[in-house]
């Protein structure tokens, strides 16, 4: 009965230790994962604290060190340069092609003749025609910032169409608004301009640029506002070297001081508003539009044989005196056969 009793404590006993054993074995394992979980945490907190400063830096642009720029080329495309960097690296530089819409830019397009849109009478036009010279994605560029050598008017017998600014051969001239160069002509084949440039711009506006030494574009090419486009010079009519700067719409002429300051250099105003009486050659800039209205009502009479100052005051219902203030002539002024006079 004693050795019985001892026999089971002592099982007692080795099983109480194994079981402390299993147990001091499992509270082992569970440290271990316990361990290793925190390691994974913890590794985990360090990544994403560093993705998270990184982004914070990179967010408030901390400054990196870009290679600068050594030098350029040109490609086929005008408007697409490449630059070299100083790490031996390039890249493109995108100047801004300008866009136009095809339908509207090519209407009336004909590249042998000077005068585009022969077929439209003035009678057709509208009164008043809105046009949009400038705005975000359309610039400006004076062609040229000189003195005003002559305006837009009537010159004894022939209109002067445009505004002739001084300038000095070999000047650079600049297309003043995005186009396309719709003619290049030389001297002999433009009666009186020289050599000349007609760019295309959208809406139906065409810019000329006369009396040219030579052409820096050809027929077709797309411009961009303040390209240069040529050089200036003497060819054609002319006593002086000098730009002749037209503007015309559909093939009609307006003074193109209405939307540009050429001694100042700067475009009147973005959007410009064209009345059907500015196409008259007695219309001009700083007439209100009252008096360029009825500058364009008036009656021109070309000298014949035989005409007389008093003659034309009688038929025209007129005085001598007003058709003198009006062409700026004398009473005496020797009227020479083919000159045009105002009479009413």
């Amino acid at each position: 009965m004693s050795r019985i009793r001892t026999k089971g404590i002592h099982s007692f006993f080795i099983n109480t230790k194994i079981n402390e054993k299993r147990l001091e074995l499992k509270n082992t394992y569970l440290c271990g994962v316990l361990t290793q979980i925190h390691l994974i945490l913890k590794r985990s907190f360090l990544f994403i604290f560093s993705f998270l400063a990184c982004y914070v830096l990179f967010a408030q642009g901390v400054e990196r060190e870009i290679p600068s720029a050594i030098d350029t080329l040109a490609t086929e495309d005008k408007f697409t340069r490449i630059i070299l960097l100083e790490d031996f690296t390039w890249k493109y530089l995108d100047l801004g092609k300008p866009v136009f819409d095809k339908t509207e830019m090519y209407t009336g397009w004909d590249t042998s003749s000077i005068h585009a849109f022969k077929e439209l009478k003035l009678e057709e036009f509208p009164e008043e025609i809105t046009l949009v010279l400038a705005d975000s994605l359309k610039g400006f560029c004076c062609p040229i910032t000189e003195e005003v050598r002559s305006r837009y008017a009537f010159r004894r017998t022939r209109d002067h169409r445009g505004t002739d600014i001084t300038l000095d051969k070999g000047d650079s001239i600049r297309v003043a608004l995005n186009g396309v160069v719709r003619v290049m002509e030389l001297s002999r084949y433009t009666g009186g301009y020289g050599n000349l440039l007609i760019v295309r711009h959208p809406g139906g506006l065409e810019t000329y640029y006369g009396h040219l030494s030579k052409f820096l574009v050809k027929p077709g090419e797309i411009v961009k506002a303040g390209e240069v486009i040529g050089l200036g010079g003497n060819t054609g009519r002319s006593t002086g070297a000098h730009l002749h700067f037209e503007t015309r719409y559909k093939g009609k002429a307006f003074d193109p001081e209405r939307i540009i300051d050429f001694e100042k250099g700067i475009l009147r105003d973005s959007v410009f508003v064209l009345r059907k009486h500015y196409f008259s050659i007695y219309s001009h800039y700083g007439q209100t539009d009252e008096e360029s209205l009825a500058a364009s009502q008036r009656i021109i009479h070309t000298i014949r044989s035989g005409d007389t100052l008093g003659a034309l005051a009688i038929k025209y219902g007129t005085t001598v005196r007003q058709i003198c203030a009006w062409n700026n002539i004398s009473s005496k002024t020797v009227l020479r056969i083919g000159r045009r006079l105002i009479v009413r």
